[in-house]
């Protein structure tokens, strides 16, 4: 499981790397910025007492453990957009998996001792969901007019809320409302990847 954590986020990367033509650019910032969060993270602790199975683990979740991690590489990369600090086509996705291997390097040492698969399995694959999910709506945004906009807006807000929602259910031993959570958050991904695929292969 420690293995699966070092290794997930790489291999999501390089896959979509490989099934998408991009000449995106901001892969040095990503894993130079990615890489001292981490270690800010690492030596200043949670943020949020966890607590037991209540609204304090929901709020670690959302802060200290999977969504904050994975949406702070997207508003980095926005505010590098639209500053014009990086160039190329836009990769959301391709920006947030590479600043999040230094964090999941990190995390996977220190959660190896605990041979827990929730952070060991679970949160890299949530990481991974909200990272690709919010910059498949983000793209279809950008190609959308009206009420498709606020749709797709809503779209993002709920899969970081799905997903630290299934790291509750998961911990609080809900099994079946972990599984549904998580299949709301990650099915943008699967699609995204799954459509990149196909264009590949055409």
């Amino acid at each position: 499981m420690t293995l699966f954590c070092f290794l997930f986020i790489p291999f999501i990367y390089l896959f979509q790397r490989s099934v998408r033509e991009s000449d995106s650019t901001g892969g040095v910032w990503a894993l130079l910025l990615g890489s001292i969060i981490a270690l800010i993270k690492f030596f200043l602790g949670d943020l949020v007492n966890p607590g037991g199975f209540g609204f304090n683990r929901f709020i670690s979740g959302c802060i200290d453990i999977v969504s904050l991690p994975a949406l702070i590489p997207v508003i980095v990369y926005l505010f590098f957009v639209n500053f014009k600090i990086i160039g190329g086509t836009m990769d959301f996705a391709g920006f947030a998996l590479l600043w999040l291997i230094p964090e999941a390097g990190i995390r996977a040492i220190g959660w190896s001792s605990l041979g827990d698969p929730i952070l060991l399995v679970l949160v890299p694959v949530l990481w991974a969901a909200i990272a690709i999910g919010i910059a498949f709506f983000i793209t279809l945004i950008q190609n959308s007019r009206g009420w498709l906009i606020l749709l797709f807006s809503l779209a993002i807000l709920l899969i970081p809320f799905a997903a630290s929602a299934s790291y509750w259910a998961f911990y609080s031993q809900k099994t079946l409302i972990g599984f549904l959570l998580l299949f709301t958050a990650s099915s943008p991904m699967l699609v995204s990847l799954t459509l990149s695929f196909l264009k590949a292969g055409d």
